[in-house]
């Protein structure tokens, strides 16, 4: 007797429903972990808790990978443990970490409406490397250019930390390292398993993080850590790990353009959370700059749908 399985219109039901819970997941995580860091960055140093978070994040990933793949998971190639370290280098460490220190001056709402400008990035990178992307991205570059600048002169947003006048050009910075981060993992050659791919610069972004934390004299006092910042770092610990495996389980099922609709759906729940939960304040030039940043990473993504994959980041910096 044949122990083949048949898909029954009820269990690809569910498995689409499975798809969309997890697309569900993406959207609400990688949009809340803004808030997160900056309830964490609020007593703890930026550097060395970022670089935490992503050797423990890390870890689990890799005993994750062990668990359901086994140690074969790991095989690669020089040159593929070559991009998996340039990627940790730019996105975790450089993306992520310019982000964290970042929100010790910018309102967790501004720096995801700052950071949703990296497809618009990877448009240009692209541009400078020699392709030639659809005409309609051009111009959904200019627009997002536009909408960028209304966000850095519109003032600073009630409630930020320190509302330091360089906050958000650091993330833009940001911003533009996690877009390297993205060409070059396209275009190097990549571990076969993603989440290898992944785990490994993890690693390697939390190594680099804890160093550049250590060099720059933080230290952490851990009877001064609020319940805030420890809530705040355990949750992008925990939640993000499970952000990007629900991501990766959505990619298989769902078209790329649904998935990368993360894109311009997270900076709109980051915003939301932090009015509701950290009383930041939006004033009516700085609402104008964020959609107008939207409507032109929404015109950007749509299009690269129509004439190719997505250009899109597998991740944002937070």
């Amino acid at each position: 007797m044949s122990d083949t399985v048949i898909d029954t219109p009820a269990s690809a039901t569910r498995a689409g429903w499975f798809a969309w819970a997890a697309l569900g997941v993406v959207y609400v995580v990688w949009g809340s972990t803004y808030l997160a860091i900056r309830f964490s960055v609020e007593t703890m140093p930026p550097l060395l808790s970022a670089g935490a978070r992503f050797v423990v994040s890390g870890v689990l990933l890799c005993l994750a990978v062990l668990i359901v793949a086994g140690p074969g998971a790991f095989r690669m190639t020089r040159p593929q443990l070559g991009t998996a370290a340039l990627v940790g280098l730019l996105l975790p460490a450089w993306g992520n970490g310019l982000v964290v220190v970042a929100e010790r001056h910018v309102a967790s709402g501004l720096a995801a409406l700052l950071v949703a400008c990296i497809p618009l990035c990877v448009i240009v990178l692209r541009r400078l490397l020699g392709e030639r992307p659809p005409p309609v991205t051009l111009v959904g570059v200019l627009v997002g250019v536009v909408g960028l600048v209304v966000l850095l002169f519109g003032g600073p947003v009630a409630g930020a930390h320190g509302a330091a006048w360089w906050g958000p050009w650091l993330v833009l910075v940001a911003a533009f390292g996690w877009s390297c981060g993205t060409v070059a993992g396209s275009r190097l050659p990549v571990p076969p398993n993603p989440v290898t791919f992944s785990a490994v610069g993890m690693l390697v972004g939390g190594l680099v993080l804890t160093a550049g934390g250590t060099v720059r004299g933080e230290s952490v006092d851990l009877a001064a850590v609020s319940t805030n910042s420890w809530l705040g770092w355990a949750y992008c610990v925990l939640f993000g790990s499970l952000a990007f495996s629900a991501y990766v389980y959505a990619l298989g099922r769902l078209p790329v353009s649904t998935v990368a609709t993360y894109a311009y759906v997270n900076p709109v729940i980051a915003v939301l959370l932090g009015v509701t939960l950290a009383d930041e304040r939006f004033g009516p030039a700085q609402l104008a700059g964020g959609v107008t940043v939207l409507c032109a990473v929404v015109l950007v993504v749509r299009a690269e749908s129509r004439a190719r994959k997505p250009v899109v980041p597998e991740g944002c910096p937070r």
